[in-house]
């Protein structure tokens, strides 16, 4: 839970969120066939240090990953009845090759943390409603992104919220109010 200002009324408010990975049963099928169509790249990261997108942490030096095509807007405007139109991407995510469990819980990942990243908050329509980029700086720690994270789900109009690498874009993981 994290305590933050509303600026459009002056008052101060508690969102709790959940940072979310990509899902285990997402994750099986994308490694049969990905979002844009196409077969999983499987291959062992011998340097290691590639964002995995269903743990959340960084692939370790031997481990087999697989590299897929990813739309994450696509599958959460299905499941929320919502339709992402001009907003539909497709972009390249590291997965393991086998089910990992999933992150160890739902706050704001460590690995990530003085990294800078731009959220991406979305209506529940699918349409964009506004970004914010957050430097390293401003992601120094778990207090600090989550007051990022609060401040931009107190707007009511927000219905998700993504994260994404700022040097290639690519998706990092989702943010929604928690339950």
């Amino acid at each position: 839970m994290t305590t933050t200002h509303n600026q459009e009324q002056g008052t101060t408010a508690e969102i709790e969120f959940e940072v979310l990975a990509i899902d285990e049963d997402v994750v099986a099928q994308l490694m049969v066939v990905d979002d844009a169509g196409n077969a999983p790249r499987v291959k062992v990261d011998d340097e290691g240090g590639n964002p995995l997108r269903c743990c959340l942490r960084l692939s370790r030096p031997g481990e087999q990953v697989a590299l897929v095509s990813y739309a994450p807007l696509r599958r959460w405007a299905k499941a929320a009845g919502a339709e992402p139109g001009a907003y539909d991407e497709v972009g390249p995510v590291f997965i393991h090759t086998e089910p990992c469990g999933g992150p160890a819980g739902n706050r704001f990942p460590e690995v990530f943390l003085r990294s800078p990243r731009v959220f991406r908050a979305y209506r529940a329509d699918g349409s964009i409603l506004r970004g914010r980029l957050a430097t390293a700086e401003v992601l120094k720690d778990q207090a600090a992104a989550g007051q990022v994270l609060s401040r931009i789900l107190a707007d009511p109009r927000v219905a998700v919220v993504q994260a994404r690498a700022l040097e290639f874009g690519c998706f990092t993981f989702e943010v929604r109010r928690a339950a």
